[in-house]
């Protein structure tokens, strides 16, 4: 199993949108974004370094495995 990451918030979006999320728009300090075929939405910090449970969940919620996700990076 790969270990996760510490990474900042515009990292985690690079690596979404390698897997098909697309930013539809952005608050002050979020990225939202959404993919086809998803009814659900992704909201991503613009933080200096996520916390771990944060990304955890973004990454479960994007339908990815840890694994997946560090190969994206």
């Amino acid at each position: 199993m790969a270990k996760l990451p510490v990474i900042s918030g515009p990292k985690a979006v690079k690596a979404f949108s390698k897997a098909g999320w697309v930013a539809s728009r952005q608050t002050r300090n979020h990225i939202i974004m959404e993919k086809v075929g998803y009814s659900s939405t992704l909201s991503v910090p613009k933080h200096k370094e996520l916390k771990r449970g944060t990304l955890r969940n973004l990454i479960r919620d994007a339908g990815l495995t840890i694994a997946e996700f560090v190969e994206l990076l």
